[in-house]
């Protein structure tokens, strides 16, 4: 377990009740003083349950910049690196950057009065999906294939790459094979047709074959993306020349306003709290391809975000 900001940080209250006085580290990792004025409101305690194989501190995460926010505003964070001894806190974050969070993680974190994505297990293709292609199923258009897993199933391999030596092995050996037969995908291959799927794909439980229904616009792919904490959000759509819009190919970025009832009905169903979709919109009909609880900022400078983060950051408000 390590505590956030800095390993066992010790927040100290002085009088008057409403001032924090705060050891923290900044940027240059000099301990500093912070003194923040809580205009009468109780310090929260929050913690965030994270894998105990990933980083959090200084990563790429939305979560780590909105936890920043809050630690500047006087919020007290703690971020735990897998079950262990309890620590009293107000609310818990589920923060596991896996597909299907392991069950000893869940019993953990429901301890807590309030979790935040603690109803969100399971963010695999399949449950969360409305595009999927069976084989026979009659089809007519072009398909794409991905993992199951989320992103690629790349966390999943990373955490099978620390695992006992077996383990190691079986998967070395696995992501060794031609494509259609691993767990873990770079691309995602586009085709025009489901006859030119690999019949090495169908059989494969890790992957996935979804209808692709790209959304255009004056020749260039879109890509939505809704971010949203709580009653707060920000939403925009970035636009490629690539069919597979990714943050390292994005020609120009856009904020817009309005999100589609339809996908804030496919948010209440799948219970998130906290996360990204990634979407379009297709013929009038919203096309969700990506759920995400655990979104990163790609490979955009911070800068462009901090707009959104520091609105983001307030969503916390509906929960304590």
């Amino acid at each position: 377990m390590s505590a956030f900001p800095i390993s066992r940080a010790e927040s100290i209250c002085i009088a008057p009740p409403q001032v924090l006085l705060c050891w923290y580290k900044d940027k240059s990792g000099i301990p500093a003083l912070s003194l923040s004025v809580l205009q009468g409101r109780t310090m929260h305690h929050i913690v965030i349950l994270v894998h105990s194989h990933d980083t959090f501190n200084n990563s790429r995460y939305f979560l780590y910049e909105i936890s920043e926010i809050w630690r500047e505003q006087g919020l007290r964070m703690s971020v735990l690196h897998g079950p262990g001894p309890r620590v009293d806190a107000d609310l818990a974050i589920l923060h596991v950057d896996l597909t299907v969070v392991p069950d000893d993680y869940l019993a953990f974190v429901r301890q807590y009065p309030v979790v935040i994505n603690g109803s969100v297990t399971n963010i695999s293709k399949r449950l969360t999906s409305t595009n999927i292609v069976c084989r026979g199923d009659g089809y007519q258009g072009q398909v794409i294939v991905k993992t199951n897993r989320n992103c690629g199933g790349q966390s999943e391999a990373r955490l099978a790459k620390k695992g006992l030596l077996l383990r190691r092995c079986a998967h070395s050996l696995r992501n060794m094979q031609p494509w259609s037969r691993r767990s873990k995908l770079l691309t995602y291959p586009i085709f025009e047709s489901v006859s030119q799927v690999p019949c090495a794909v169908w059989d494969n439980p890790d992957l996935v074959v979804e209808r692709f229904l790209p959304e255009r616009h004056n020749g260039f792919y879109c890509l939505r993306t809704w971010v949203f904490l709580g009653d707060m959000e920000t939403n925009s759509v970035c636009y490629s020349d690539q069919p597979i819009v990714k943050s390292n190919n994005v020609l120009r970025r856009e904020r817009v306003a309005d999100v589609p009832d339809e996908l804030r009905q496919k948010r209440r169903d799948l219970c998130f709290d906290f996360g990204k979709f990634d979407y379009a919109i297709v013929n009038g009909r919203v096309v969700l391809y990506d759920a995400n609880r655990t979104p990163t900022l790609g490979n955009f400078p911070k800068e462009k975000f901090l707009p959104g983060i520091r609105s983001l950051a307030e969503g916390i408000r509906a929960y304590l």
